[in-house]
């Protein structure tokens, strides 16, 4: 992969986000999302916007540790960063949609993998994720507008000729 300028602006501020995944945190309170969707949303290339995220959750895993839902995680990022390439932006809509997606795609793989195959199990296992939502939304958007505004001022500030 070939990056260009803002493309190396993009992976600094994907790499940053890791290291605060790396840091202490509430739970599901992460910045990993938000770095998914920002990357679909800003690199140039589309293969950068999904492989550069999975690469470096899958690096920062090496560290945290993989889980046995890691597939419909890393899934998950897939689906966001495709967001993030579909619409080329961040918004209220997208962020929404991405921290939706985390939440079905993994709590889905969480019943297959750990609850009983039946409605009941089901809706038992997607209302006990309920609170871990509420901190993924808390993180996504907190994250994301940190990511958003930090990318507009350095790209203005270091990128275009003043």
């Amino acid at each position: 992969m070939n990056f260009n300028k803002k493309d190396l602006l993009v992976l600094s501020f994907i790499l940053l986000a890791v290291v605060l995944r790396l840091v202490p945190h509430w739970p599901n309170v992460t910045p990993v999302t938000a770095m998914a969707l920002f990357g679909g949303a800003f690199f140039s290339n589309r293969y950068a916007a999904i492989a550069v995220p999975l690469i470096i959750m899958a690096l920062s895993d090496m560290f945290l540790g993989f889980s046995w839902i890691t597939f419909f995680v890393y899934s998950s990022f897939v689906i966001v960063s495709l967001i993030g390439l579909y619409y080329k932006k961040m918004t209220f809509k997208t962020i929404l949609l991405s921290s939706l997606s985390f939440f079905i795609i993994t709590n889905f793989g969480v019943w297959l993998l750990g609850y009983p195959k039946t409605w009941t199990g089901l809706a038992e296992c997607y209302t006990l994720a309920l609170p871990f939502f509420r901190n993924s939304l808390i993180g996504d958007f907190v994250y994301s507008g940190i990511m958003l505004y930090g990318y507009r001022y350095a790209y203005k500030h270091l990128l275009q000729e003043v």
